[in-house]
């Protein structure tokens, strides 16, 4: 591959004109992205727990434990496939499948890269794009919930069934706040494709505060920042990661929607867990954080967003969003399932109608940078979120001194056990013994006395 610097934004007319072989080196590309990504999310997320839980993640399958996760998979590839007499066996079979497929669709219109040239030919680094390419995002999405449902419906077990119907009622709850985030990118960017998403967020700007001019950053991360917080929520629900994880949750419904699976058809459902967070950072990476782009002080190097330079920052920006997810597994406990669903209907879809709405009415100004009021809006807005989401709901109740506890203590400062030893009657013991002498009982006496 020759690598010709270029600084060209892909367009829409920069699609559809590649040869087959590109075509399909680009679509293989995209696969081994999610699959290697897949495999070293899995090392990754172990790795990083463990540091968070004081104790050594997987190290002694090849460096550092690489080869843990191929270990793992070739395992669960030789393991015995059972098959559940009261399963539908077509559906059963074919419900990881459509899991993974939605998953891994999702990354060709993610763009990778700016142009470049490879062998000659100027081509974008992305398999393809359309004009509604983030819909095409959200269909995956929601096309990606299918293969758990069936796949708990099929199983013909309770816990799956449940699972899976946990995981529908999920997706209904956090699809609608996830698409209300993306509008507010629509009515920004001012178009529904990616690549076009990407080259609108370059565009920087310049914010007036106190008569003093300073650079504003283009990343709708900052510009649409309650969009951002909201979004990245959803995903999370999305994916079913945790704190979110509750159709799959093992104190409540075993092992969820894959209870009954496994060998090769346990592995294909982990694989389109892990694909779908990867997939799901990149997607928040191409609508929030400027997607290949670089960001600062790199920007301060010409070439910084030429070439094959671009496809650093964007897996950097991917790995420290996976980062995140692995964070919220390691640190937060699960939700109750009524507490997770309100949170959704209850809390992030008000919060989005209004931002959206304010957004609107923003917009509709006129002689007022659209960036600059955004910003001053957006910041605050996002802020407030933020404060809202993790301001305490109670107020905390002072700790009681040493003095107060030793004097709560029923026996002294030393926490010593009942003096008599007394225990409650055994019923068992009770009716032995009214058996062989039922005049000696009396009621209420101890057993140990008759």
């Amino acid at each position: 591959m020759n690598s010709i610097v270029l600084a060209q934004d892909p367009t829409l007319a920069d699609f559809g004109r590649d040869p087959w072989w590109l075509v399909l080196g680009k679509i293989v590309f995209a696969f081994a992205f999610g699959l290697l990504a897949t495999l070293l999310g899995v090392w990754f997320e172990r790795r990083v727990v463990g540091y968070m839980q004081v104790r050594p993640g997987p190290n002694q399958v090849g460096p550092l434990g690489l080869l843990q996760t191929l270990a793992d998979g070739l395992k669960m590839a030789f393991k015995e496939d059972i098959l559940p007499k009261a399963a539908d066996k077509v559906v059963y079979f074919f419900a990881p499948t459509i899991s993974v497929i939605c998953a891994v669709t999702a990354l060709s219109v993610v763009p990778f890269g700016p142009m470049v040239s490879i062998f000659g030919h100027h081509t974008p680094l992305q398999v393809t794009d359309v004009p509604v390419a983030v819909l095409l995002l959200l269909a995956c999405s929601s096309m990606g919930v299918y293969g758990i449902v069936l796949g708990g419906w099929a199983s013909g077990s309770t816990y799956p069934l449940l699972g899976g119907l946990r995981s529908s009622a999920q997706m209904i709850s956090y699809e609608v706040a996830m698409g209300l985030s993306i509008v507010a990118v629509f009515m920004t960017a001012g178009t529904m494709s990616t690549s076009g998403i990407v080259a609108a967020q370059g565009d920087a700007t310049r914010l007036t505060i106190f008569g003093t001019e300073i650079p504003a950053p283009g990343w709708y991360a900052i510009l649409l920042l309650p969009s951002f917080i909201i979004f990245f929520i959803a995903t999370v629900g999305e994916t079913n990661r945790a704190p979110f994880d509750l159709p799959e949750a093992e104190s409540e419904l075993v092992a969820g929607f894959m209870t009954e699976y496994s060998s090769l058809k346990f592995a294909l459902f982990m694989l389109s867990e892990y694909v779908a967070m990867v997939t799901m950072s990149a997607v928040t990476t191409t609508l929030f954080l400027g997607g290949w782009r670089a960001p600062w002080p790199i920007t301060l190097w010409e070439g910084a967003n030429s070439g094959w330079w671009p496809m650093l920052w964007f897996f950097g920006k991917v790995i420290a969003l996976v980062f995140v997810f692995v964070w919220l597994r390691g640190t937060l406990p699960r939700l109750r399932y009524d507490q997770f669903m309100r949170f959704g209907w209850k809390v992030l879809l008000p919060i989005n109608l209004v931002w959206i709405l304010v957004l609107s009415g923003l917009r509709s100004i006129e002689d007022w940078d659209t960036k600059g009021k955004v910003i001053a809006v957006g910041v605050p807005a996002g802020l407030l979120l933020i404060a809202t989401l993790f301001w305490p709901s109670r107020k905390p109740q002072p700790k009681p001194t040493m003095q107060e506890r030793v004097d709560s203590r029923p026996y002294g400062s030393f926490p010593l056990p009942p003096m008599d030893l007394q225990v409650p009657p055994s019923p068992r013991i009770t009716r032995v013994v009214a058996e062989r002498e039922p005049a000696n009982i009396v009621a209420g006496s101890d057993t140990r006395e008759v």
